[in-house]
């Protein structure tokens, strides 16, 4: 995989501007807070975030990947607000699960999730080398 930087533009933090990348595509539906028999343990942002992020790598182990093989990734959160007053949290959080791995990266804020308790979902596209 190769992280695209156009020249002269100011370094991202905490993603990716973009990513070229060939092999397998796996593709992982919005994973949300909830444990592996979908109940919530929390009601917390970071807490959410956190298990949200471990459905999804997950998810990448079942196809033999991992957090370095992601090329892309869109979070939807209900509540802006919250997600920028804890980014410090949030980036610790999301180290400690997914390393130092910064994929392109959108982030929504939506008015409300499918599950009424979620506030993230998180999908992601991830690519296996050739």
């Amino acid at each position: 995989m190769k992280t695209l930087q156009p020249s002269g533009w100011a370094q991202a933090r905490g993603y990716a501007n973009g990513v070229a990348a060939r092999g397998t595509q796996i593709f992982v539906g919005g994973q949300i807070g909830w444990n592996a028999q979908q109940q919530f343990e929390s009601d917390d942002f970071i807490a959410q975030t956190a298990q949200t992020l471990r459905n999804v790598l997950a998810v990448l182990h079942e196809a033999g990947a991992g957090p370095e093989h992601m090329a892309r990734m869109t979070w939807y959160v209900v509540d802006r607000v919250e997600y920028n007053a804890r980014l410090k949290e949030l980036g610790q959080v999301y180290r400690e699960v997914m390393g130092r791995n910064f994929p392109a990266m959108s982030c929504v804020q939506v008015a409300g999730l499918m599950e009424e308790r979620a506030k993230v979902e998180i999908e992601v596209t991830a690519v296996l080398p050739d």
